[in-house]
């Protein structure tokens, strides 16, 4: 992998962090249960994001 591909990976993790705490903090503020479902499955997908983006290194 070069520094570019390298670079770029870990700007997708960052990424990838920022939504998983913005849906936090959501969450947190939510009411609605469905609302609150759609946040989790969202944060799930985020995780899984990050997870690819490990593998890669």
């Amino acid at each position: 992998m070069t520094e570019k591909e390298l670079l770029y990976v870990e700007d997708a993790i960052s990424h990838e962090i920022y939504m998983i705490n913005t849906c936090n903090e959501i969450e947190d503020c939510l009411t609605d249960e469905n609302l609150v479902k759609l946040v989790k499955k969202l944060k799930k997908k985020h995780e899984t994001l990050i997870e690819m983006f490990m593998d890669l290194l």
